[in-house]
C-alpha cells in the first residue's frame, strides 16, 4: 500500500479502519416554537432519505446535559468473536423489528480482507524454530527492515530492505518465504504455519479485558425505562451460548445508578432532618410525627407526575429530596405551637385545635408562595425548560397534597403518639 512518493509501506499492525471512512456531523436547529412531535417528524423524514443511501451509517442525537452515552446500549461480552457477531446480529434483527428503537448500530462490522498466519507450535518445535523468530522474519521480509535514512533537504526518508514487493505480491509468495535463511535446510513458511486469506473484524472492543460487541440505539417514542425493559425482554428470549453474556447499558444503566444515588441521598436527607428536629424539640417522638409529612408529599408528587404525564427522572428525584426539607416546615410550626400550648397547661385536644386554627393561615401562605414561585418553571417557559419542569411539578404536587393532609393527619398522629407529660399538668 503506497502512502507517499517515497514508496513507504504501511505497518502490518495498522488498523484497516483508520483510512477510507468519511464522517461528518450536522447540527440542525428547529424553528422557534417547534414541538417535540415536529422534531420527531423531521428525524423520521431524514431517516427515510438516509436509508436509501447504501453503505451510509447515521445516528440522530439531541444535545445531552448529563450523559454522553447512547440512550440505549446492549453489551454482548465473550471471547469468541464469531459468537459475538452471531448473537449481536440476532439482537439487532429483533430490535429492528420493533418500532420503539431507531438508529440501531453495532460495533461488529465486516472488516477488510487480510492475510492471517496461524503458526503450528509443534511443527516449529520439531524443526528447532521459535515462533517469535519466525514472526519477526516474516515481518522483516514483508514490511522491511530499516537500513538507513536518506536526508533530502529538511526531510529524512526511511530506506527499507524487504524481499516481498507489497504492490505485486501474492499469497503463494508469502507461503514460500524462507523462515530460516541461515540454515542448511531451508524451511518455508507454509511448513510451519497455515497462511489463509480471511476477513478480520473492523474493530475489537474490550470491557474488563473481555471482548464485547456494543449495540446502540435511540428511542423513537416512549421513555427510557420502557425501552430498557423491552431490550431486556429481547435479551431474555435470545439464546446465548456458553461464555457469552449480554446486559443492557448506556444511559439506562447510568439512570439506574443515579436512581440508587438519589435514594441514598434522600435517606441521608431524612436522617439529617430528624437529627436537627430531635435536638430542637428535645424529643424522639415529635420528630417522627413531623416526618409523616414526607410520605404525604410523595403521594402528591407521584400524583402530579401521573396527571401531567411526566416520566420519573433524575431531576424529579432531586425535587423529591427538596420536598424532604420543605414539607416538614408546615408540621414543624404546627407541632411547635402545640408544645407551647401544652407547656402553658392546655389539654392535648384543646392545644391541637387551637394550634391548627392559629397556624392555618401561615401554612397556606408559605405553601402558596412556594407553589406559585415554581409555577412558571412547571409550565415550561424558557430554553431548557424540559430539564427543569419535572422538578417543579414534583415540588408543587408534593407540597399541595402534603399541606392539605398535614392539617388532618399530623394532628391525629400527634394525639396518638404524644405521651409527654408537662410540668404544668403534674402540678395540677
Amino acid at each position: 500500500m503506497q502512502l507517499s512518493p517515497y514508496n513507504r509501506i504501511a505497518r502490518l499492525d495498522a488498523n484497516p479502519v483508520d483510512a477510507g471512512d468519511n464522517t461528518g456531523t450536522l447540527s440542525i436547529q428547529m424553528a422557534a416554537g417547534a414541538s417535540r412531535e415536529a422534531e420527531n417528524q423531521a428525524m423520521t423524514a431524514m431517516r427515510e432519505q438516509l436509508a436509501r443511501l447504501p453503505g451510509v451509517q447515521y445516528e440522530f442525537s439531541r444535545p445531552a446535559l448529563l450523559s454522553f452515552a447512547s440512550p440505549l446500549q446492549i453489551e454482548v461480552a465473550g471471547f469468541d468473536l464469531d459468537a459475538l457477531a452471531l448473537i449481536s446480529n440476532a439482537i439487532v434483527e429483533q430490535m429492528a423489528a420493533s418500532d420503539r428503537f431507531s438508529d440501531i448500530r453495532t460495533t461488529v462490522e465486516r472488516g477488510n480482507p487480510e492475510i492471517q498466519i496461524v503458526f503450528d507450535q509443534e511443527r516449529a518445535a520439531k524443526l528447532g524454530l521459535a515462533v517469535r523468530d519466525i514472526a519477526n522474519r516474516v515481518v522483516a521480509n514483508v514490511r522491511g527492515e530499516l537500513a538507513t535514512r536518506y536526508t533530502w533537504r529538511d526531510k529524512k526518508i526511511d530506506v527499507l530492505v524487504r524481499s516481498v514487493d507489497t504492490r505485486a505480491s501474492s499469497i503463494d509468495e508469502i507461503r514460500r518465504l524462507i523462515v530460516n535463511p541461515t540454515s542448511d535446510r531451508p524451511v518455508t513458511l507454509d511448513a510451519v504455519a497455515d497462511v489463509i486469506v480471511s476477513q478480520g473484524p473492523a474493530e475489537i472492543r474490550r470491557v474488563a479485558q473481555e471482548r464485547v460487541a456494543i449495540i446502540s440505539a435511540n428511542i423513537a417514542y416512549g421513555d427510557l425505562g420502557a425501552a430498557a425493559e423491552e431490550a431486556g425482554a429481547i435479551l431474555a428470549r435470545t439464546p446465548l451460548p456458553d461464555g457469552v453474556t449480554a446486559i443492557v447499558s448506556g444511559q439506562s444503566e447510568e439512570m439506574q445508578a443515579s436512581f440508587n444515588s438519589m435514594v441514598s441521598a434522600l435517606i441521608l436527607a431524612i436522617f439529617l432532618v430528624y437529627l436537627v428536629m430531635a435536638s430542637q424539640f428535645e424529643s424522639l417522638i415529635h420528630p417522627f410525627v413531623i416526618l409523616f409529612t414526607i410520605p404525604l408529599a410523595l403521594v402528591g408528587a407521584v400524583l402530579a407526575l401521573f396527571i401531567t404525564g411526566t416520566t420519573v427522572n433524575i431531576v424529579a428525584l432531586i425535587g423529591v429530596i427538596m420536598l424532604a426539607g420543605i414539607v416538614v416546615n408546615n408540621a414543624i410550626v404546627l407541632v411547635d405551637l402545640i408544645n407551647q400550648l401544652r407547656a402553658q397547661g392546655a389539654e392535648r385536644f384543646d392545644a391541637i385545635v387551637e394550634a391548627g386554627t392559629a397556624r392555618l393561615r401561615p401554612i397556606l401562605m408559605t405553601s402558596l408562595t412556594t407553589a406559585l414561585g415554581l409555577l412558571p418553571m412547571a409550565m415550561g417557559f424558557g430554553e431548557g425548560s424540559e430539564v427543569r419542569t419535572p422538578m417543579a411539578i414534583t415540588v408543587i404536587g408534593g407540597l399541595a397534597v402534603s399541606t392539605l393532609l398535614t392539617l388532618v393527619v399530623i394532628p391525629v398522629v400527634f394525639s396518638l403518639m404524644d405521651r409527654k407529660r408537662w410540668p404544668a399538668q403534674v402540678e395540677s
